[in-house]
């Protein structure tokens, strides 16, 4: 029998078991969601082991970049168990290299060369992240829900990492690098949220999935990042 989702119904799929019993569109929608967060963490790994760690000016920050890829690689291991739990298997990303997997993503966001790029990887695309992540800790499938308030608290400290990088160059006269790290970036930012006319994220709001629209979602970071690229006295990009 197939189950009608009303738009004013308070959605909650607690079991991997209640989850099959959902509707089609509901199992795919939370299917991509998840995939693509996982296929992202493994990939975070790789940047931060493989990109910004031979990149990193001294041995502190090598320790930080080393510390960011092991957190990076247990988020994917996190998702990898949601999914697999879902019947979907991840395994074979663990095989593919940083360069294949690029055919997945902008690469921008992952030929990154310099360390002003490093800081504002951290500070303004890990925030894009985390702002979908704080919707995804209130998702009705609540195995997510769960799995995801762990992620959260780790890339706090990533972001926290990325403004420190940010400060301190401007510290030190070089603003004009940041500008450019940040202009070559943001539209691969802005594009973590996908099309902003998107009509699956509608349907994830009315299945309690997200809180927000795509449309909404990148209002609502680009009205909070323009503080932050204020307060380090850059210039906001235009949008993509």
């Amino acid at each position: 029998m197939a189950i009608t989702i009303f738009a004013d119904e308070e959605v909650v799929v607690r079991t991997s078991e209640e989850f099959k019993r959902m509707p089609k569109d509901y199992q795919k929608i939370l299917i991509s969601q998840v995939m693509i967060n996982t296929e992202g963490e493994i990939s975070g790994g790789d940047d931060y082991a493989r990109m910004f760690l031979p990149i990193a000016p001294n041995a502190e920050e090598m320790q930080v970049c080393a510390e960011r890829a092991a957190e990076e690689y247990d988020h994917y291991k996190i998702g990898k168990r949601v999914l697999a739990d879902l019947g979907v298997d991840t395994t074979y990303m663990e095989s593919q290299t940083l360069e294949e997997r690029r055919l997945f993503a902008d690469d921008r966001l992952h030929t990154c060369t310099t360390w002003a790029e490093r800081g504002i990887f951290s500070y303004f695309g890990e925030a894009a992240v985390l702002l979908i992540l704080r919707e995804f800790a209130e998702s009705s499938y609540k195995p997510w829900a769960d799995a995801v308030r762990t992620i959260i608290l780790d890339e706090k400290i990533h972001i926290a990492h990325g403004a420190r990088v940010c400060r301190n160059l401007v510290a030190e006269g070089r603003t004009d690098e940041l500008q450019a790290a940040l202009d070559r970036l943001w539209p691969t930012f802005e594009g973590v949220f996908g099309s902003p006319s998107s009509a699956r994220s509608k349907r994830a709001v009315q299945y309690r999935l997200r809180k927000t629209t795509n449309g909404e979602a990148l209002e609502q970071y680009r009205s909070d990042m323009a503080e932050r690229i204020n307060a380090l006295g850059l210039n906001m990009p235009c949008p993509a």
